[in-house]
């Protein structure tokens, strides 16, 4: 056990925020693109919901790993996967991880009532049930009696909030709906975000055996888990090349953000494939995975930017 007090931004995982901040972002200025008109204050409070239930999903994932014995048991604990193990240097700070999580789910719930104000009222179901489905998604990845992530729906999960959820709230925010642009632009944020988890899966793998956490790694293997890796980053190439094909304008400004599959995608595949069984060698992999992700957001951001 640990003297030294836990931050806020350690807490709540501050720095995997961007897997909610980047497709929040590029589904408002695609929906910029289609609708001629930006609201800033849609597009602030979206932001703070998706902001706010994304920690309330870090820090219950902590509570809960904590209190069902997965984290407890997980040697391999690194600043990529296995959460941020602040309950297990300081046990006397659950009641302030509550906390934490409920002011999240609190927050996001006002902000949402407050996008009811600059979002037109045939949309307000669609705002409410992409609402409720996160919040459910934030509590009960881990949490009984639901549990997704230890009945073999964690990935399942990861993929449809950080995806289509994702973009389809952020287009409400702007009061735009189904497009077939918004559909294409859906998979690759949150594959981006599932190929974070299965790297860390394969880390964690023996603790979670253990604590009785489902996931594809602990099911099917690291071997398939590494494919199944491979398969998610070669979707995101897919993905991006059909939106550069099929988008109208000037979509040359979505190339650059192939860069991190040229630069960095072969090597951390490499690991992969060669390492999948070995957590030291993966930890590797894990923060060339995470750099991947962060640079693709940064760099699709970017030509979405410019292609307004």
């Amino acid at each position: 056990m640990t003297n030294t007090q836990p931050s806020l931004l350690q807490m709540t995982r501050a720095p995997f925020l961007s897997s909610i901040i980047a497709p929040l972002i590029t589904g408002t200025l695609l929906s910029v693109k289609l609708s001629g008109s930006f609201s800033i204050a849609g597009f602030i409070l979206v932001l703070i919901t998706g902001i706010g239930l994304h920690v309330a999903t870090n820090v219950y994932n902590d509570i809960y790993d904590t209190i069902q014995g997965t984290d407890k048991v997980n040697v391999h604990r690194n600043e990529f996967s296995g959460g941020s193990g602040v309950l297990q240097d300081s046990p006397a700070l659950m009641a302030t991880m509550y906390r934490l999580a409920r002011g999240g789910l609190i927050i996001a719930f006002f902000s949402t009532m407050g996008l009811m104000f600059f979002v037109d009222t045939n949309l307000w179901p669609y705002l409410w049930g992409l609402f409720l489905g996160g919040a459910f998604f934030s509590k009960f990845y881990t949490a009984a009696p639901v549990k997704l992530a230890y009945r073999g729906l964690g990935e399942i999960s990861v993929w449809f909030s950080f995806g289509p959820m994702a973009i389809l709230v952020a287009a409400v925010s702007q009061n735009v709906m189904f497009s077939r642009e918004a559909l294409m632009l859906m998979p690759a944020s949150g594959l981006s975000t599932l190929s974070i988890l299965l790297v860390g899966q394969m880390i964690d793998v023996e603790a979670d055996i253990a604590g009785g956490k489902h996931g594809v790694a602990s099911r099917l293997g690291t071997g398939a888990t590494a494919a199944l890796y491979v398969l998610a980053q070669l979707g995101i190439i897919a993905n991006v090349i059909g939106i550069i094909l099929v988008f109208p304008g000037p979509t040359v400004w979505f190339l650059p953000s192939l860069i991190p599959y040229i630069l960095i995608f072969p090597a951390a595949c490499s690991v992969i494939i060669r390492h999948h069984h070995k957590p030291d060698e993966l930890k590797r992999a894990a923060k060339m995975t995470v750099l991947i992700h962060l640079l693709f957001s940064l760099l699709l951001i970017a030509g979405f930017a410019a292609y307004l």
